[in-house]
């Protein structure tokens, strides 16, 4: 972590400074940004400021004094609740605007971290506390090349994975043998394994007709339906590679076990599919155009195509997400749903675009595409892109 390089966003973004703070392990932003170890427990709380100007000041606790030893700046202790309340405001003094991993109404909910009482003792100190979501984004989603390498590499072997997945059911099918929706899922996860990739414990969706009307679905032995002929697919999988500072690559795609999908099924495919590329493209012309793209804007671009269509009210959750090193990274959303994200769109960020129909108890279709916004302004497409259902010969 080299904090010059925080004050300089610090500075053009016209904060007095940026304050991270801890207590139980109850930030893994923190963590991440500053470079520190999550996985050492946290007893006491700890403070580390970054002025826009100046040293950065270490705030610990007399009984862990080596918490933040490996961080550069002034070392400042307290003891007890009295004490640091005195020390917090001679360590905010003059400091005005100041970031936290906080967010006004909750409105970006995914680097809002910090509780309300401690923001409450901040404020008492005389600063006005800001969102550090901006920041956040900054420092820990955009990616370097070698995580967007990384990116690209799991994506290869996702798409094999995936086509090998489609493949194995026409297979099951054909020879009529027992393959069930969790079967499939737990032999994708044997091929991660085999490929050195990790989904961090959260198992892929596998899903048949109605099943997947669920957008988090989860197969087990006893809710799983077996494949057969007429059947709609819906196959979600996320993985990255086992090495450190990995990134996730994230895509859905569906299919129809048989010759000819049905008409309704094809239908809401394309509406999905072209609310997909209106996103895409609105992101594009923006990027081209020189002009700000926020989440919210594309989530909009794409949601408009659904309810032109008439499916509106079953497409119920945002556009798109973060992806970094988590599967839900940290960075700008693809939302005006469930939030409003009014974050920008900037280089070097990787998100989904994903939008879904769900029709309960009957199907769903669901089409995610990765996309990764070069340093140069590029809006490129990791991997391919679904136009057409797959239609899986028997």
């Amino acid at each position: 972590m080299d904090y010059r390089e925080i004050q300089q966003q610090l500075h053009q973004a016209g904060l007095g400074g940026w304050l991270f703070t801890d207590f139980h392990n109850r930030d893994p932003i923190a963590y991440r940004v500053l470079g520190l170890d999550f996985g050492k427990f946290t007893s006491r709380r700890w403070f580390y400021f970054i002025p826009a100007a100046g040293e950065p000041v270490r705030l610990v606790h007399r009984v862990e004094p080596k918490k933040l030893e490996m961080l550069p700046g002034r070392l400042e202790f307290y003891l007890g609740w009295k004490e640091l309340q005195q020390k917090l405001p001679q360590v905010l003094n003059g400091a005005g605007r100041v970031a936290m991993q906080y967010s006004p109404e909750g409105a970006i909910p995914y680097v809002s971290t910090v509780d309300a009482g401690t923001i409450e003792q901040v404020r008492r100190a005389g600063v006005e506390v800001v969102s550090s979501a901006d920041l956040v984004q900054t420092f820990e989603a955009v990616l370097d090349e070698k995580a967007f390498q990384s990116h690209v590499a799991a994506g290869e072997i996702i798409h094999s994975i995936k086509d090998e997945a489609f493949a194995k059911i026409g297979q099951f099918v054909r020879e009529d043998k027992k393959l069930t929706e969790y079967d499939l899922q737990q032999w994708i996860m044997e091929r991660y394994e085999r490929e050195g990739l990790t989904c961090s414990n959260e198992p892929p969706i596998v899903g048949i007709n109605e099943h997947p009307a669920d957008p988090h679905f989860e197969p087990t032995r006893e809710n799983s339906h077996v494949f057969k002929p007429g059947d709609k697919v819906l196959i979600d999988l996320w993985a990255k590679l086992k090495e450190p500072g990995a990134v996730f690559y994230d895509i859905t795609w569906c299919g129809f076990v048989g010759g000819a999908a049905p008409d309704d099924y094809r239908e809401i495919f394309s509406v999905v599919r072209d609310a997909r590329q209106a996103a895409l493209d609105f992101v594009r012309q923006r990027f081209a155009a020189g002009q700000p793209c926020h989440g919210y804007q594309v989530d909009d671009a794409c949601r408009q195509v659904v309810e032109q269509r008439g499916y509106g009210e079953y497409f119920i959750h945002r556009t798109g997400h973060s992806i970094g090193e988590e599967v839900h990274g940290n960075g700008v959303n693809i939302d005006n749903l469930e939030t409003r994200d009014e974050r920008r769109l900037v280089p070097g960020i990787c998100f989904s675009i994903e939008p879904g129909i769900y029709l309960e108890g009957r199907m769903a279709v669901r089409s995610e595409i990765d996309v990764f916004i070069t340093p140069a302004g590029r809006v490129e497409v990791s991997g391919p892109q679904q136009q057409e259902l797959i239609l899986i010969e028997i």
